[in-house]
């Protein structure tokens, strides 16, 4: 019980910086979005997933105007994660101008990130 607060804590931390995303608002907040998106695809049961979250919301509060970060929940989206052939979790994927620039897969830490989509936040 105690791992499920804790997953459910590290969720909502996250989700104070960031915006639920589904199949019907991608398109407004992700593809016509004037900043860039670090769109986060995860599942309540994916363990890196959990261990990315607070690294996300590390990034969504220092890159605050910069860069926008959307969570996309893979399980109930599933038109998303086929559309960008998203074949495993957490898989971030970085849109700029509407368009797929940066994809990582996989846990990394918040300076991790920063390193491979820095060149596109400015």
């Amino acid at each position: 019980m105690m791992a499920d607060i804790s997953a459910a804590t590290l969720r909502e931390s996250t989700m104070a910086h960031s915006v639920a995303v589904t199949d019907g608002t991608f398109e407004d907040e992700v593809i016509k979005s004037e900043t860039p998106v670090l769109v986060d695809f995860w599942a309540d049961w994916c363990q890196p997933c959990k261990m990315i979250a607070p690294h996300l919301d590390k990034i969504a509060e220092e890159q605050e105007g910069k860069l926008k970060i959307a969570k996309v929940n893979a399980d109930e989206n599933q038109r998303l994660m086929s559309q960008f052939k998203i074949r495993g979790i957490p898989t971030l994927i970085l849109f700029k101008d509407g368009e797929p620039v940066e994809t990582l897969v996989g846990f990394m830490r918040g300076q991790q990130i920063l390193d491979r989509i820095g060149k596109h936040i400015g």
